[in-house]
């Protein structure tokens, strides 16, 4: 591995690139409270529902790679990615706010579409913001230990954003804050996007980035360069596919994942009709306490356990444990979602918690492990490779989960105007069975995941041994 050395990054730059992070997370997590709305108070049926969960997060997925490769090669005075994330800050604040301009007096066709064209023109000003602004966090500091302490800074200020956010449902459905919850949207999107906004430019703002007029090495941005990076991009994730070791990781990951967002925006639902009997005034605070617990106990008590789990027993092990766990959370929401006890799905929470929690914690210092194998394999490093397919794979997935969510709703026949028995069990099966099924899938997936910390540190051997010898020869090819 090369060996880098760099001054620490003051504090206040990984501040700067922490409230960065906080409206990173605050739009999609606001976003997910209010989707509810569409269907609960506009009308929108749960294959419609579905469709706009699915397109812009599509959209979204396709996007990606060319901002990417605009912000890599942009020349300019003020570097690579600052314009960028000052732009798609300003985009997201005006767009978010438009989006939600919604009136139940409007045909459902015509909010259906305007929603719809409004959210695509949000989800292009995301990727204009967060691409090149989690590419920044990248460059804020070449030593390994520096850029480990940047992303958990911007993590813990980040992660409150899913603390925040499901109060948003008790504000919405509060008659004492708004007459109803369309007209709550209209206004909370106002309060949402602006101080996000104002947080999304502090990294342009803040964070020092050197001129790029000069460079002579950026590819040209053009239509033709555009193209051939598409087509860079789209070998590349065949290879990367190639990995026996990477291909476990992402689709384990997209199991886990998606089969939790496919059934997470029913939590309202169940809360609200199975609990209350349909009363959201009744429903109060519980909508929310489910989010906001599950958040806190993630921060504080998983992701730091799954981390001493992962060196007592070894990142496998401790993802089969954590998943396993998990399970135990999804059995113990059908028995405790009681009516008129909504306290016990509380105890389920640090079960279930385990699931997301262990997830990305161990997933993410995998892949970094799977980089080290590949250069092995290659001679290559491809970590931006290898990260941009991973994260292709979340995205893609979320958008997936959204839709196959609507169809389940329209399978059970849900109709948030008039719930029936029938509706509601088959909502509450999905939300138990789903994820248990991703879960089990994911494991025996990862059942024979073969990178342990021997193995690891023998790569990381024969490396070092290449490159101190200036030898780069190539191994075997993948198997």
């Amino acid at each position: 591995m090369n060996e880098t050395t760099a001054e620490k990054v003051p504090f206040g730059q990984k501040l700067a690139f922490g409230f960065g992070m906080l409206a990173n997370q605050m739009f999609p997590a606001a976003l997910n409270v209010f989707l509810v709305v569409l269907v609960q108070d506009l009308g929108f049926s749960p294959l419609a529902w579905g469709f706009i969960f699915f397109a812009p997060r599509a959209f979204d997925a396709i996007t990606d790679p060319i901002m990417g490769f605009i912000s890599d090669n942009t020349r300019s005075r003020w570097g690579r990615r600052r314009q960028y994330v000052m732009v798609g800050a300003v985009i997201l604040g005006i767009s978010y706010i438009a989006m939600w301009q919604l009136y139940r007096e409007n045909s459902l066709n015509y909010n259906f579409t305007y929603f719809m064209c409004v959210s695509l023109f949000f989800y292009l000003g995301l990727t204009i913001f967060s691409v090149p602004y989690v590419a920044m966090g990248y460059e804020m500091s070449e030593d390994f230990h520096e850029r480990t302490s940047i992303m958990a800074v911007a993590q813990f200020i980040g992660q409150w954003a899913w603390v925040i956010a499901p109060w948003f449902w008790v504000i919405l459905y509060d008659p004492n804050w708004f007459p109803n919850a369309d007209a709550g949207v209209r206004q909370l999107s106002v309060w949402v996007a602006i101080p996000c906004a104002i947080l999304a430019m502090i990294p342009a703002i803040f964070i020092r980035s050197e001129s790029t007029v000069d460079r002579e090495d950026f590819t040209p941005i053009n239509l033709g360069s555009i193209g051939s990076s598409l087509r860079d991009i789209a070998r590349s994730t065949i290879e990367s596919f190639a990995i026996p070791e990477f291909r476990k990781l992402a689709v384990a990951t997209f199991l886990v994942f998606n089969s939790f967002n496919m059934i997470a925006t029913f939590t309202f639902f169940i809360i609200v009709h199975h609990l209350f009997s349909g009363n959201t005034e009744q429903a109060g605070v519980w909508p929310a306490l489910h989010g906001c617990v599950g958040a806190l106990i993630t921060t504080f008590l998983v992701i730091p356990l799954v981390a001493i789990l992962a060196r007592e027993v070894g990142k496998k092990n401790a993802f089969i444990i954590s998943q396993s766990i998990s399970i135990i959370g999804y059995v113990l929401f059908w028995f405790l979602f009681v009516p008129g006890k909504p306290y016990l799905f509380l105890f389920a929470l640090p079960f279930q918690s385990f699931g997301i929690g262990g997830l990305f914690t161990l997933m993410m210092s995998m892949t970094a492990d799977v980089c080290d194998v590949d250069e092995l394999a290659t001679g290559k490093r491809r970590e931006g490779i290898l990260g941009a397919v991973f994260w292709w794979m979340v995205k893609f997935g979320q958008a997936f989960a959204g839709l196959l969510a609507g169809l389940v709703m329209a399978l059970v026949g849900f109709d948030a105007e008039s719930v029936t028995e029938s509706a509601m069990t088959g909502l509450r099966l999905a939300y138990t069975c789903v994820p248990i099924v991703g879960v089990l899938c994911a494991i025996f997936i990862m059942s024979d995941y073969d990178i342990t910390e021997e193995r690891a540190a023998e790569v990381r051997d024969e490396l070092a041994r290449r490159k101190e010898s200036g030898t780069e020869q190539m191994s075997a090819p993948h198997a």
